[in-house]
């Protein structure tokens, strides 16, 4: 069987999209594992892509503090409005800006706080607050429960991205 560069992990599956404790520990553990992922990498490896024309690994973890950035807000927006519309966004154009090209530990430290943010919120949400519910104008309603797990693929899927790359080379 061929290993899939791009969803390492395999594809997000909400009817596999596991328990809330899970999913909160998934968010609240990603900053130590991202940035374990990219220990002790050189510059040339950073900017390797994790597959072919794929994001490079700096790329790739910049994305994540975006991603996961705009999330936090997602999140926010729905438990302070009746069912926002959310704005979404060209991730694949922000990975081209000038601050994807800056060291990773700029966006390690956003990681890492963003997600002690985001695992106090959670931690504090109640039932009613995970039916909450948000439109995203692409793919539709999501409650917070569902985007919960979503993203806690996202980090998980991304690391993968990173730990599949340093396995294939023997980094």
């Amino acid at each position: 069987m061929t290993e899939d560069l791009s969803y390492p992990i395999g594809k997000f599956d909400p009817a596999n999209a596991g328990q809330r404790t899970d999913n909160i520990k998934a968010i609240s553990d990603l900053p130590l594992n991202i940035a374990n992922a990219v220990s002790r990498l050189s510059e040339d490896q950073l900017d390797m892509p994790y597959r072919p024309e794929g994001w490079t690994v700096r790329q790739t973890v910049h994305h994540v503090a975006d991603s996961h950035l705009n999330s936090l807000i997602r999140f926010k927006l729905a438990l302070t409005e009746d069912k926002p519309t959310i704005r979404p966004y060209y991730e694949d154009r922000w990975a081209e800006l000038a601050d994807s090209k800056m060291p990773v530990e700029v966006s390690l430290k956003i990681i890492d706080g963003l997600h002690s943010r985001w695992t106090n919120l959670l931690q504090s949400m109640s039932d009613a607050d995970f039916a909450r519910r948000l439109i995203h104008p692409e793919s539709g309603e999501w409650t917070l429960e569902k985007l919960i797990a979503m993203y806690a693929w996202h980090g998980r899927h991304h690391t993968a991205h990173i730990t599949k790359l340093r396995e294939r080379k023997a980094w």
